[in-house]
């Protein structure tokens, strides 16, 4: 780091604060790479083996559960947070009790956001730069070993809630998270107190009952892991809980009261593209695969790729009411090249004994 000037470190953590909010961050924190209890918590999780076919999440040793190692020379953690939920009149709660509708989950409705806060965390960094001289520094999203959940409750965003979700007392949960692990010798932001007392509803209102006891998740049963990560057959013992959730599952967040009042967001990447909070299975489901990449490019959809998109939809019309238009859908697939989405289109026809 460039020494042409002494450092106020307190100083310096509130210009970054006020720099990341004029960069389009609604809050951020700074935390050390301490996460000793979320190591823990961690290890235990994996032995249970409740992360499913997420091998990436055993991967790399303790380096997940410990910055310092990961990237040498850390000493504090800049932690920030985006809003995005979109401003729209779409009530997710309708399209839930639609069955012919399709159910995306709020975070994938617009653009991937992962280029979007990488960027601007680049951008934070190069005006720390600007004022302090070079210095190390590393940007995360989502992308590599790094607990940002963790992370985040730690730097005081909020809590991790009972259905392992940050949740922030004036903002509800529906946000990202970046980081910028950085060899500045910042102060430390506190950490915030849980605030979900005795309230189970996101236990009691979960699909497929995959929040097996308070901040406990089995990820296998999960709808968001099913229908994004997973990229084998669905296990037929929870298709039919899927319901009409195509991409993700908000159900969790629906219910929680910290959400009543939860902050939108005004970013125009995450407004919903290609009518996706207003959008039929039966049309989604005839996109051809070149529509599908075309119609999602710059989406976190796209990363399932065509025979998962089809397989999850698949599922969805299986559970919806049957009528010619459902059976023919399903039909159009039914020969299909991949055996993954005939496997699925079968499933479904057979739910309208067919």
């Amino acid at each position: 780091m460039n020494s042409k000037t002494a450092h106020n470190y307190a100083a310096l953590a509130h210009k970054i604060k006020g720099w990341a909010s004029e960069l389009g961050f609604q809050e951020t924190r700074i935390t050390s790479t301490h996460l000793g209890l979320a190591e823990e918590r961690l290890i235990a999780w994996l032995n249970q083996g409740l992360h499913g076919k997420m091998e990436y999440m055993a991967e790399h040793g303790q380096k997940r559960s410990r910055p310092q190692e990961l990237i040498p020379g850390t000493l504090r953690i800049i932690s920030a947070r985006m809003n995005y939920l979109p401003d729209i009149d779409a009530d997710p709660l309708q399209t839930l009790a639609s069955p012919h509708s399709a159910y995306v989950s709020r975070y994938a409705l617009g653009r991937d956001y992962h280029k979007l806060i990488r960027s601007r965390l680049a951008k934070l960094a190069d005006k720390i730069r600007a004022e302090i001289g070079d210095f190390d520094s590393r940007a995360f999203v989502d992308t590599a070993p790094v607990m940002e959940k963790a992370i985040a409750a730690q730097a005081g965003h909020g809590w991790i809630g009972k259905h392992c979700i940050v949740i922030n007392r004036d903002a509800g949960s529906y946000f990202f998270f970046g980081e910028l692990f950085t060899n500045l010798p910042l102060p430390s932001d506190e950490s915030s107190d849980d605030h979900c007392g005795n309230c189970i509803r996101c236990i009691d209102v979960c699909p497929t009952q995959a929040i097996i006891a308070p901040y406990q998740l089995d990820a296998r049963r999960c709808i968001s892991y099913l229908t994004n990560t997973l990229r084998d057959s669905i296990p037929i013992e929870l298709r039919p809980l899927i319901g009409n959730r195509i991409f993700g599952c908000d159900d969790c967040q629906l219910v929680c009261p910290w959400n009543q009042h939860a902050a939108t967001s005004n970013e125009p990447d995450f407004m919903p593209r290609q009518e996706l909070d207003n959008a039929q299975l039966i049309d989604l489901f005839a996109w051809t695969e070149d529509e599908f990449l075309s119609r999602m490019a710059g989406s976190a959809i796209r990363r399932i790729g065509h025979n998962c998109w089809l397989r999850n939809i698949a599922v969805a019309l299986g559970n919806a009411p049957t009528s010619d238009e459902v059976i023919a859908a399903l039909q159009s697939r039914a020969d299909h090249k991949s055996e993954l989405v005939r496997e699925h289109v079968a499933w479904g026809l057979a739910q309208h004994s067919i």
